[in-house]
């Protein structure tokens, strides 16, 4: 039909130019062993484009992918610009995970060209001989040093090349950046996003009832780069304009407190193992944080006592979301609607405990075991499914993908219940739920309220094996330091009474020094289950 729209692409390079043009003096401000270093949008994507024709010179084709091993950081972030926009691939890649699986991935992936940290050359060291795609190998100065023979100088890189003009035209739909999934059994699983979803999952964290994005916001990035696109964070805020600091190597609860009240921060993203570190840090500051807003929190449930506890003592909202790799990753975002503001205080806490509503672009749906949908009532449990403008249809290169991807729908391994006004609740992952006789028994809900308990720092809770009842909760429980040799079994038990059903409260609980962390920062439950798969539950 004649008289419709024009017909331009959903592109980074789009994205990327309004940002030059629009946004030309905002900055990028990185921590430093020796303090801080700050460039603005203008200067970092001139070096950006610089970049993009050095990689065309190392022969860096159209669809091929560039691998990044760095910590956050303005080189990052221009490899984040340079490598989609020339029409290249980028993939981010886990620093914190076994350089085996490192190995995978970069050989699955096929990279052909590596850029690494000098601070993380010896972890590369490990890698290297383990993969056969890469031919070159780029090295980023994050600490002094000579040049590392066989390998490329990030800075005497880009300084002898003249800077691309990216194609405005480059197709939305092309592959533009790829992240692995962590946490997984079996192999991590490529997801690739493309140019339109990131553009469209951008424009998605700028609506007022999500993140709110804008212009005047000053964003610290604590997510990692490598972990699903940093939230989409960098380009999101290439997109409004809001002004990036990057914490470097240096993530550290004192170091970030101190770079959000010495750059005035107003946002922030976490998962809760990180919150949770950062709040005696953000104590330590509290005078210093007029800026700060607000918080986004995904990655796992966040504890109502640990969202409280921001409330209270520092006047801060935490946003609970949720998502996944696969979602890019945000699928659902926390905030109570206009309707239900004026609910009692008890009420709009808990509201605010659950993972919140599908954004526009997202839907999501919960399936029971007999793979009917089931009503939004807040009581029916259900697998969480969902698709949308920015979740992936399938993984890269992988046969199991019709495992996860069910006729348009992305079956997510997490079990959770919606209620009327569209507010989804993760009540576990399948594989953490505990099976007591036949009923189902939620492993977060009794680790949030474990966690509200004044001594206890982390908790988590496991299923181990029962004579008669198949399995029964454990709980493994971090004492805070001062409560060390104190708090017991008794206490936890006592706590947790009055809000759980009888048959709910965990047979045992069992105090650990740290409960284990995957490579993002989330409860690692199956090391967990392999530490107590022989533990002996008491009998009374």
């Amino acid at each position: 039909m004649q008289g419709l729209m024009q017909d331009v692409p959903l592109n980074l390079p789009t994205l990327v130019r309004h940002a030059e043009r629009l946004h030309p003096r905002k900055t990028v401000t990185t921590k430093t062993a020796d303090g801080v270093k700050t460039a603005t949008f203008v200067e970092v994507i001139d070096r950006s484009r610089r970049l993009a024709t050095a990689l065309r010179e190392l022969g860096v084709n159209d669809d091929e992918r560039v691998a990044t091993l760095c910590w956050n950081h303005q080189e990052h972030l221009e490899a984040y610009i340079a490598v989609p926009c020339m029409g290249a691939v980028l993939h981010t890649l886990n620093l914190r995970l076994f350089p085996d699986d490192i190995a995978y991935i970069v050989q699955h992936a096929d990279d052909k060209v590596v850029i690494v940290d000098r601070s993380l050359w010896p972890l590369w060291e490990k890698v290297a001989p383990k993969v056969t795609s890469v031919r070159q190998v780029i090295v980023v100065g994050d600490v002094p040093g000579p040049k590392i023979p066989g390998t490329h100088d990030y800075e005497e890189l880009i300084a002898r090349v003249e800077p691309m003009d990216y194609a405005l035209d480059l197709p939305e739909r092309q592959a533009a950046a790829m992240c692995y999934t962590s946490g997984t059994t079996g192999h991590p699983k490529g997801v690739v996003y493309s140019h339109r979803s990131n553009v469209l999952h951008s424009l998605a964290l700028s609506l007022v009832d999500c993140f709110a994005l804008a212009e005047t916001d000053v964003a610290i990035l604590i997510v990692p780069m490598f972990h699903a696109n940093a939230w989409g964070l960098p380009y999101a805020c290439l997109m409004t304009g809001a002004d990036i600091v990057y914490p470097g190597r240096f993530m550290v609860p004192d170091v970030l407190a101190g770079l959000i009240a010495e750059r005035r921060v107003t946002c922030a993203g976490g998962v809760p193992t990180i919150l949770q570190a950062m709040l005696a840090s953000l104590m330590k500051v509290k005078a210093q944080l007029g800026a700060l807003d607000r918080l986004l929190c995904g990655g796992s449930a966040l504890p109502e006592a640990l969202q409280q506890a921001y409330r209270k003592e520092l006047g801060i909202h935490v946003l609970h979301a949720w998502g996944m790799t696969e979602t890019s990753p945000l699928g659902t975002l926390c905030r109570p609607t206009s309707a239900l503001r004026n609910a009692g205080d008890e009420d709009v806490s808990r509201l605010r405990a659950s993972q919140g509503r599908p954004l526009f672009g997202i839907e999501i749906r919960i399936v029971g075991d007999s793979g009917l949908e089931l009503p939004w009532d807040g009581r029916s449990v259900g697998e969480l499914q969902a698709r949308g403008n920015w979740v992936a249809s399938s993984y890269y290169n992988d046969d199991s993908s019709p495992e996860k991807f069910k006729d348009g729908w992305l079956c997510t391994g997490d079990v959770a219940t919606i209620d009327a006004h569209g507010y989804m609740r993760i009540a576990d992952r399948t594989k953490d739920l505990v099976k007591s006789g036949g009923e189902w028994i939620s492993s977060i809900a009794i680790e949030g309220l474990i966690m509200a308990h004044p001594d206890v720092a982390e908790a988590a809770v496991i299923a181990v094996a029962h004579p008669k009842w198949d399995e029964r909760p454990l709980a493994c429980v971090v004492a805070k330091p001062e409560a060390k040799g104190r708090l017991t079994k008794g206490q936890i038990i006592e706590h947790l009474r009055p809000h759980i059903a009888k048959w709910w409260l965990p047979d045992d609980v069992v105090f650990v020094d740290q409960i284990p962390k995957t490579s993002v920062g989330k409860f690692d439950k199956k090391v967990l289950r392999g530490q107590f798969k022989d533990h002996v539950l008491p009998t009374e």
